[in-house]
């Protein structure tokens, strides 16, 4: 260790190659989408509608959460029911697609209120910690990659693993039928990639991600929590 003199050797790990290989969960993975619009004719919930037919597909449990009735952040206390359904969805499931509209060149307040209702931490338990993520947008015009940047920000701040693959569907009105169904398209082999890419990364991850997220600090940091409360109980 003479090479670490700042590092602190009680809480540095080795790779444990056991824990990158737990025992294999056989149920279907657990996948929640979440969509940032609520117009009447909304091309992000037909694409998030589109994804999860995909990831059921491939095999997932789906659940789409619908934003309609949600308050703003902190317009209302956390008890609020659909603030509630949010939360408890988020835990049950073990990854997630966010679908955004661009809007000015941005995700919209939608998408990002519902993230913002998500807690990064509820005591010791982090809701979002280690879950997958894949991220995709609509535009209105042309091909942009605004939105799906931003949800990456955000899907790295709230520890998650987002996958490589994106999409994002330019002139969304074009790619759509009567009956909200999405065209055949280059567009819609991408909407394929990324939800089979998300299953794959789901399947990966999922019983090892309290280990992928075990981190050097945040045991150092806890270990001299313990020994500030042992030594207040000598006192």
């Amino acid at each position: 260790m003479s090479d670490l003199p700042a590092a602190s050797p009680a809480h540095l790990r080795q790779v444990d190659f056991g824990a990158l290989r737990p025992p294999f969960s056989t149920h279907k993975p657990r996948i929640l989408i979440l969509y940032g619009s609520l117009r009447a004719v909304s091309y992000s919930r037909l694409l998030a509608q589109e994804a999860g037919r995909l990831l059921e597909h491939f095999g997932c449990e789906v659940r789409i959460y619908d934003p309609q009735g949600l308050p703003l952040p902190d317009d209302a206390p956390v008890s609020h029911p659909k603030v509630q359904e949010l939360r408890e969805l988020s835990q049950w499931s073990e990854g997630q697609v966010w679908v955004s509209p661009e809007r000015h060149g941005a995700m919209t307040g939608i998408m990002k209120a519902q993230i913002d209702w998500i807690p990064l931490s509820v005591g010791s338990i982090r809701p979002t910690q280690g879950k997958t993520l894949a991220v995709m947008q609509v535009s209105g015009g042309s091909q942009s990659f605004n939105a799906v940047g931003q949800l990456r920000i955000l899907g790295r701040w709230m520890r998650m693993i987002t996958i490589p693959n994106q999409s994002s569907v330019a002139k969304a009105f074009q790619e759509f039928d009567a009956d909200g169904r999405m065209k055949p398209s280059s567009y819609y082999d991408r909407v394929v990639d990324v939800c089979e890419e998300l299953v794959k990364f789901t399947w990966l991850t999922r019983d090892a991600s309290g280990y992928l997220t075990d981190r050097y600090s945040e045991r150092k940091e806890e270990a001299q929590k313990l020994e500030q409360r042992v030594s207040l109980k000598s006192i």
